[in-house]
């Protein structure tokens, strides 16, 4: 393994160990702002339907505007990757989607328009899914670079981003603050988050000459059985964390018939108890490898989503959200981990298994509302225990088994 500075590709100046220092630091603010993104706009979900009077079915479709612009965006975003650079897709990408975010507040809170909420949650899911995209090759480059495994508490980051996000919008709902000026300050917050961590970042896989064969082998990356079967595992626990951030706090509203803000505090509960799992599970990973913690990571997840969907307790469901945050919490970064062991082929794998998670991720979440519509929303919610269970049976899948081995955790 070369030293970090040689790996990273930059000139050094002074202390070789400071610019890795501000490459983690400045990719962990990305991803707390990613994390803020999601959770600004899931948070006041409840505020949008209300003023734009929809009812479960209709707010599955517009999430669906959403889920449309990320397939569009992410069945191209690797090409993107590759061609511009991680570095690049990220700050026009998370422009965007922060740009978006705003226009969707003004679209709620001033017009109470569905098209136009359409429109820019189309745009934002253009911005999110590339945005996602670039920000795993990224952690990939930084993670074989340093040569330990660190996509977890990159991931981590984006969960404390959520965490702080969901305290924003129950604080939001319990001051009644209009979705406008809601949305419009984090969408601000994001944007200059982004433009401003980009100064740090190091080279990615996609500008290195070692893998300047990558944009001819991406199609090749879809032909690879265990590239495809990551992203299947990862589709099941991808769905399951996307459907807590979509709907937990409107089925804690309408499921458990308790105020908004409550809903937001549940949702606070499942992103808190996935931040400290992959912020704390370093160890673990490190002991028992990545094989084990998926298959447990998805027993948790299995355990939390009945519990949540069938206990019919309001302190019970409080617990099984956090046995459904802490079970969701590192499969999603372990398969990038796992899709990255061999750094020639990191880019593909990894954008590969990235569209594959991110489309689950925001394709199921808008599907499970018109679900919702026929049989209620928290049995829909049960129902993604049945590919949480397909991912448990695919774990084996995240074996270290290419070049470059199973990075030190």
């Amino acid at each position: 393994m070369p030293s970090s500075g040689a790996a990273l590709g930059m000139q050094l100046p002074g202390d070789a160990q400071r610019p890795a220092t501000q490459w983690r630091n400045a990719l962990m603010a990305a991803y707390l702002a990613s994390g803020l993104l999601i959770s600004a706009l899931v948070s006041r979900l409840p505020a949008v339907r209300d003023a734009l009077a929809l009812d479960h079915a209709s707010v599955g479709l517009l999430l669906l505007c959403l889920s449309a612009g990320s397939f569009l965006s992410v069945s191209v975003s690797g090409q993107l990757v590759l061609r511009l650079g991680a570095t690049s897709v990220m700050r026009i990408a998370a422009t965007l989607a922060g740009g978006s975010l705003i226009l969707v507040g003004v679209g709620a809170g001033i017009f109470g328009s569905v098209v136009i909420c359409g429109i820019f949650l189309f745009a934002q899911g253009l911005g999110t899914a590339s945005w996602n995209v670039a920000s795993n090759v990224q952690g990939a480059a930084m993670e074989r670079a340093l040569g330990k495994s660190i996509m977890p508490a990159l991931h981590g980051f984006f969960s404390i981003g959520t965490v702080i996000g969901a305290g924003a919008g129950a604080l939001g709902a319990r001051l009644q603050i209009p979705l406008q000026y809601h949305y419009g300050f984090m969408g601000l917050l994001i944007i200059a988050t982004v433009l401003f961590s980009a100064r740090f970042y190091g080279e990615d896989f996609s500008r290195t000459p070692r893998t300047s064969s990558n944009g001819s082998s991406l199609k090749k990356a879809w032909t690879e059985p265990q590239t495809v079967l990551l992203g299947v595992l990862v589709l099941g626990m991808a769905l399951a964390e996307g459907a807590a951030g979509d709907w937990v706090a409107m089925a804690l509203v309408d499921g458990y018939q308790t105020k908004e803000g409550v809903g937001a505090i549940g949702y606070g509960v499942f992103v808190a108890a996935m931040t400290l799992t992959r912020l704390l599970s370093g160890d673990l990973i490190l002991r028992m490898g990545r094989v084990f913690m998926i298959r447990a990571s998805a027993i948790s997840a299995l355990v939390g989503v009945l519990l949540f969907a069938f206990g019919n307790n309001l302190p019970l469901a409080f617990v099984a959200l956090a046995i459904w945050g802490m079970g969701v919490a590192l499969t999603f970064p372990l398969a990038m981990s796992a899709a990255s062991d061999d750094p020639v082929h990191a880019a593909t794998r990894v954008s590969v298994v990235s569209t594959i998670g991110y489309g689950a991720f925001l394709g199921g979440p808008p599907l499970l509302g018109l679900l919702a519509e026929v049989i209620g929303l928290l049995p829909a919610l049960g129902s993604i225990s049945i590919l949480v269970v397909v991912a448990f049976c695919l774990s084996s899948n995240a074996a270290a088994s290419r070049a470059g081995g199973e990075p030190k955790a």
